[in-house]
């Protein structure tokens, strides 16, 4: 028998709740008390103990003997799938590796697009003493900085207004941003200043499938102090180079 609407709704709520509960762990917080989930998600008692017996019973949350809550041994064979997903093979990582040096030591890292969001899922730390740090995996804006705008060349206008939407910054925002991406998409290229984060800058290209769709961003990020425009000037030979090259290989995802 199908589900009902309601029905369909109350499922995938409780899903995404179940995951906001798996998203308060991280390497800060390696475990948590049931009171520090309700504390932190606001749901009811109840309803935290629901999710909390589920999550357990698939292997995905684990209560240690001093009562505390931990990720789950289940989350091993998800952690290795997604590791053997995104594992650069060793000519992207020395792509990177590569761009890093002749860019003079800036961090080099690759994005891939989710939602309204952009992941990094890649790096190479630079050798300059200052550096902007990234954490693998971490989640931020698409509507702010040049991997974001890369990312969404070629996208639909109704996709780019959905993200610029996500800001919450108005229509002029959003025309703003419309321009953005435009200029990256004419260009193959982009730059941002300050735009997530005051006094950081970052230059990035697309990376795209065999088909010529853009699945990922490779880009360069610093102290905006050292993104001048004669600087990203120099950068934008090798940092093509690093995105052509990185197309080639078509290993975004994984491969079967």
């Amino acid at each position: 028998m199908p589900q009902s609407s309601s029905e369909s709704g109350d499922g995938v709520r409780s899903v995404l709740r179940a995951l906001d509960l798996l998203a308060l762990f991280d390497e800060n917080h390696r475990s948590r008390t049931a009171r520090e989930l309700i504390d932190a998600t606001g749901l009811p008692k109840s309803t935290v103990v629901r999710l909390v017996s589920t999550l357990e019973q698939r292997g995905l949350l684990w209560t240690r003997g001093d009562g505390r809550l931990a990720p789950g041994a289940g989350m091993l064979r998800w952690a290795q799938l997604a590791h053997d997903a995104w594992q650069l093979p060793p000519e992207a990582v020395e792509c990177l590796r590569r761009l890093s040096t002749e860019s003079g030591g800036e961090s080099s890292r690759i994005y891939v697009r989710q939602g309204v969001n952009r992941l990094c899922v890649a790096q190479h730390e630079g050798t300059q003493q200052l550096r902007h740090v990234v954490r693998i995996g971490e989640a931020m804006p698409l509507w702010a900085g040049a991997s974001g705008h890369a990312l969404l060349i070629g996208a639909a206008p109704e996709a780019v207004r959905g993200v610029a939407a996500a800001a919450g910054r108005g229509t002029e925002f959003e025309a703003e941003f419309a321009e953005r991406v435009r200029r990256a998409e004419e260009r193959g290229w982009a730059v941002s200043h300050g735009e997530r984060e005051d006094g950081v800058s970052a230059v990035a290209a697309p990376v795209t499938d065999s088909a010529g769709r853009v699945v990922a961003a490779v880009g360069l990020g610093g102290p905006t102090s050292r993104f001048t425009q004669d600087r990203v000037s120099e950068f934008l030979p090798v940092l093509v180079h690093a995105a052509e090259q990185l197309s080639k290989l078509n290993f975004i995802g994984g491969r079967s």
